[in-house]
C-alpha cells in the first residue's frame, strides 16, 4: 500500500468513527465514548441467506443455486441446523415462518408446539400450589415438552410455497448427509456442549450423543449422528408425516410413556401446523408487517412502534439517554399489555386489532414524561378497543426472485429439555415453560403472564418470536429481519428497525449496535457491556430508571436487506455470535 492508499484508508476510517449514522458499540459506565466500526454486510447479486451456521447458510445457498426458492432454501436450512446448531435448531420443537412472495403475497405459518391432551393448568404445581423444580417441571426432562411443530410446518410451506423444482427428499438430503458423515465441531459449539454439561449430562442418551459419552467433542472434531440421520432417512422416503404417526412417532411415544412424559403417540397424530393472517402497520410511512398470536412479538412490536412514532428519534440520537429512555417507556407499556391480554387466539380472545391501532398508541404516549421515568407500579395494562430461551434461532432467506423467508424457531431454553428420545437423536423442547406454569408468577425469562395464557390440552404457549418484513414506501421489500433472546427478541427487532430507519444504519450497522431491554417486570433496563457511556447511564438513572447491574450480550439477530437501486442482497449476521452469511 503507498503513502497515497494509506491516507486516504486512514480518513475513510476518521469519516466513520465520527459519522452520526456510525453505531455507538460496546461503550460502558465508566469508559469513555467511543466508536466501533461494524463490518460490511456480506453482498450478493441473485440469493442470500443469514443464519447462526456457516454450514447451513451454505446448505440454503446450494439449494437456491440448484433452483429452489426462498421456501426451498429455507426448509433445507432448518434442517440442516438441526445437525449443526443443537441449541435452538430443531425437529423436536417448532416456531414461526414469515414468508413474502415477489407479487407481494405475505403469509404467516405457525408451526408452535401444542400441549399435550394430559395438560392441564395444574400440570406442573406441586400439593402446595408451588411450581414443581426439575424433572416433573415445565423446564427440564420428559414432562416438560409440546408436540413439536418444525416438521409440520417445514411441510406445509413446501406444499403451499415451494418452488416444485424440489422435492421434500431432496431438502432433507443435506441435513441427513450431515448427520451420517458428520461436521467438524465448530469452536463455538465445542464450548457450548461444555457449559451445558451439568443439564445434557442427566439423560444417558443425551450424555452419549451430546457429551460423547463425557469425554467431550473438541473444535475440529467430527461429529456423527447416526440415529438422526436414520430418522432423517425415515422422513425422506415416507414423508412429513412418518414423524408424527411412524416408526419415528411410535420411538417418541414409548420414551415418553417408559419415563412418565406427557406426550402420546395419540398427541403427535394430532398435531397441525397453520396459516394466519399477519399483522401490520406503517412507521413513518414504512409498512411493517410480522407475526400474530400465538406469537406476542408482532402484536407488540407494532404497539412500540406506533408509540415511538411520536418522538423525533432521529433528532435525539442513536445513542442519547433521550431515546433509551423513550423507547423503555413504550417496551414498558407493550409488556404490560403483553402480560394481559396474549395468549393463543384458538383458545382466548386476543384484542390484537386494539393493540395495534395508532390511536391507541397516541393516549399511552400521552402518559409517558420525558423529564421522568414511569414505574412498572404505576403502569397497569392498557384498554385496547375490544380488550422465549434466549437459545432460539432465527434466519433470513432471498431469493434470486425477490421471495423471502424470515424464520425463528427454537427448542425454548438452551438444548430444550435436555431429553433426546431413544433411537431417534432428536433433541426435544421444553415449550412448557412458555405457558403461564402459574398465572402471575415469572417465567424462566422473568417474565410475568396471564391466565390467557395458562396450560390447556392442545392449546400452543405465547411466544416473543417476531419474524419481521419492512417494506420501502413504493411497496417492495426493504428489508426482513429476527433474532433469538426470549423477551428480548422483540426488543431487538424494535431496535434494528429503528436503527434503519431512524438513524440511516445499513443492515450490519443495525445488528450490531448495542441494544437496551425493558419488559415491565422486573422494572430494570438491561443493557449490554461496553454498550453505553457513563454519561448516559446517569442521565437515565437521574430521571428515575433502574439499570441492570449485570449487563449482558442480548439476541443474535439475522437479516437481509435489499440495497436501494443495485437490487444487491446485503446479509448481515449478528457479531455477537458465530453466524455468517451466505450468497450467490
Amino acid at each position: 500500500m503507498n503513502a497515497r492508499q494509506t491516507f486516504f484508508r486512514l480518513l475513510l476510517v476518521l469519516l466513520f468513527f465520527v459519522s452520526p449514522a456510525a453505531p455507538l458499540l460496546k461503550v460502558g459506565p465508566g469508559a469513555g465514548v467511543a466508536r466501533a466500526a461494524s463490518r460490511t454486510p456480506a453482498r450478493a447479486r441473485r440469493g442470500m441467506v443469514a443464519s447462526t451456521d456457516r454450514t447451513a447458510s451454505r446448505v440454503g445457498v446450494d439449494v437456491m443455486k440448484r433452483g429452489g426458492n426462498a421456501v426451498d432454501a429455507a426448509i433445507a436450512v432448518a434442517f440442516a441446523l438441526a445437525v449443526t446448531y443443537p441449541a435452538a435448531g430443531n425437529l423436536g420443537g417448532g416456531g414461526f415462518m414469515m414468508i413474502r412472495l415477489r407479487d407481494g403475497r405475505t403469509t404467516a405459518i405457525d408451526y408452535r408446539e401444542m400441549a399435550p391432551a394430559a395438560a392441564h393448568r395444574d400440570v406442573y404445581l406441586d400439593e402446595r400450589g408451588e411450581l414443581k423444580k426439575g424433572e416433573g417441571g415445565s423446564l427440564v426432562g420428559y414432562r416438560a415438552s409440546g408436540v413439536p411443530g418444525t416438521v409440520a410446518g417445514m411441510e406445509l410451506a413446501l406444499k403451499k410455497y415451494g418452488s416444485g423444482k424440489l422435492s421434500w427428499a431432496q431438502l432433507v438430503e443435506p441435513a441427513r448427509r450431515l448427520a451420517a458423515e458428520g461436521f467438524p465441531v465448530s469452536y463455538g459449539l465445542a464450548r457450548s456442549l461444555r457449559a451445558n454439561a451439568k443439564d445434557l449430562g442427566l439423560y444417558p442418551e443425551t450424555k452419549r450423543i451430546h457429551l460423547n459419552g463425557g469425554r467431550f467433542y473438541e473444535e475440529g472434531q467430527v461429529w456423527r449422528q447416526p440415529e438422526l440421520a436414520a430418522t432423517f432417512t425415515r422422513m425422506q422416503r415416507l414423508g412429513a408425516r412418518e414423524f408424527y404417526e411412524g416408526r419415528t412417532a411410535r420411538l417418541i411415544a414409548d420414551d415418553m410413556r417408559a419415563h412418565g412424559g406427557l406426550m402420546t403417540l395419540e398427541d403427535l397424530k394430532g398435531y397441525v401446523a397453520k396459516e394466519r393472517v399477519p399483522v401490520r402497520t406503517t412507521y413513518r410511512g414504512f409498512e411493517v408487517i410480522s407475526m400474530p398470536p400465538p406469537s406476542s412479538g408482532g402484536a407488540v412490536l407494532i404497539e412500540m412502534l406506533n408509540i415511538l412514532e411520536g418522538f423525533d428519534l432521529r433528532n435525539m440520537g442513536a445513542s442519547a439517554s433521550e431515546r433509551y429512555h423513550a423507547q423503555t417507556e413504550a417496551m414498558r407499556r407493550a409488556f404490560a399489555d403483553r402480560a394481559e391480554y396474549m395468549g393463543d387466539a384458538d383458545f382466548v380472545k386476543v384484542p390484537v386489532a386494539g393493540l395495534i391501532d395508532k390511536s391507541y398508541a397516541e393516549r399511552l404516549r400521552r402518559g409517558i414524561s420525558m423529564s421522568r421515568a414511569s414505574t412498572s407500579a404505576e403502569v397497569k395494562a392498557g384498554r385496547p378497543a375490544g380488550a422465549e430461551s434466549e437459545e432460539t434461532t432465527h434466519f433470513t432467506v432471498v431469493d434470486a426472485e425477490g421471495n423471502c423467508v424470515s424464520n425463528t424457531y427454537t427448542l425454548n431454553d438452551g438444548y430444550g429439555s435436555k431429553v433426546v428420545m431413544k433411537g431417534t437423536g432428536i433433541l426435544m423442547n421444553d415449550e412448557m415453560d412458555d405457558f403461564a406454569a402459574k398465572p402471575g408468577t415469572p417465567n424462566m425469562f422473568g417474565l410475568i403472564q396471564g391466565e390467557r395464557n395458562a396450560v390447556a390440552p392442545r392449546k400452543r404457549p405465547l411466544s416473543a418470536m417476531t419474524p419481521t418484513f419492512v417494506l420501502r414506501k413504493d411497496g417492495t421489500l426493504w428489508f426482513a429481519v429476527g433474532s433469538p433472546g426470549g423477551p428480548t427478541i422483540i426488543n431487538t427487532v424494535l431496535q434494528v428497525i429503528t436503527n434503519v430507519i431512524d438513524f440511516d444504519m445499513n443492515i450490519q450497522q443495525a445488528v450490531d449496535a448495542p441494544r437496551i431491554h425493558h419488559q415491565w417486570l422486573p422494572d430494570e433496563i438491561v443493557y449490554e457491556p461496553y454498550g453505553m457511556s457513563a454519561d448516559t447511564f446517569r442521565a437515565l438513572e437521574s430521571l428515575g430508571h433502574r439499570l441492570t447491574q449485570r449487563p449482558r450480550y442480548m439476541g443474535d439477530a439475522h437479516g437481509i436487506m435489499i440495497e436501494e437501486g443495485t437490487g444487491v442482497r446485503l446479509g448481515a449476521s449478528d457479531s455477537r455470535n458465530y453466524g455468517e452469511s451466505a450468497g450467490y
